[in-house]
């Protein structure tokens, strides 16, 4: 039995990919970048740290990346946020996962001040035993740190724990902390693309992996 299960937030336990996507597309766009909406949301799962680089060269993230993610960051939150939905189950998995024994970590790529809203819409605040952000870390998915920093704070290491998440950074990321990961496809990314990053498992979402949670990796 694994002692906790870390979970992503962004197209795992919410619905918010298509949402962040257009936030990233229409940032790219207001900066004079040619980023369509589908490449933008090809890289939904990493930080800014990691998704600026990949579309901006050095010079233009010098003159203005830092501008770039701050305009995303505020229309996110302004006009996107408020539609982010849980998708269903969500309570009911983490619950479930507790009531086996596991401790209950979240390991996002989000800003801090997003992820503690993130909590709230999805109703689960109170189940969490701790949560590490991309505030927290130098680097985010699919840089192990963020997996990293939530096992110190959970005191164990990555063979003790299992990670859920939507996308190819989140298997990266957790298989260089040595953490096992299940897939889940409500994020958008194939099954093929999430077992080729490295997840052991891979269910529909939320409401399968709780439907089905005696047969996962969290039950044995």
């Amino acid at each position: 039995m694994p002692r906790a299960a870390i979970f992503d937030l962004d197209g795992t336990l919410l619905d918010s990919v298509d949402l962040h996507a257009i936030a990233w597309h229409e940032a790219m766009v207001k900066f004079g970048h040619d980023v369509s909406f589908e490449r933008a949301r090809s890289q939904i799962g990493k930080g800014g740290d990691k998704l600026i680089p990949f579309f901006l060269s050095d010079e233009a993230q010098r003159d203005h990346g830092k501008e770039l993610a701050a305009w995303r960051s505020e229309r996110f939150k302004a006009k996107y946020l408020p539609l982010v939905r849980p998708f269903s189950a969500v309570p009911d998995l983490l619950m479930r996962a507790r009531v086996a024994g596991l401790q209950i970590a979240i390991a996002s790529s989000a800003k801090k001040d997003e992820l503690e809203k993130y909590l709230d819409i999805a109703r689960i605040a109170k189940l969490v035993d701790a949560v590490t952000s991309s505030d927290d870390v130098e680097e985010s998915k699919p840089a192990p740190d963020i997996f990293e920093a939530v096992l110190k704070k959970l005191a164990i290491d990555g063979s003790s724990a299992v990670a859920v998440g939507d996308s190819p950074y989140d298997a990266q990321a957790a298989g260089r902390a040595k953490v096992q990961t299940i897939g889940v496809l409500c994020g958008g990314f194939t099954e093929d693309r999430l077992r080729q990053a490295g997840c052991a498992e891979v269910y529909p979402g939320p409401a399968a992996l709780f439907a089905k949670f005696e047969d996962t990796l969290l039950a044995r």
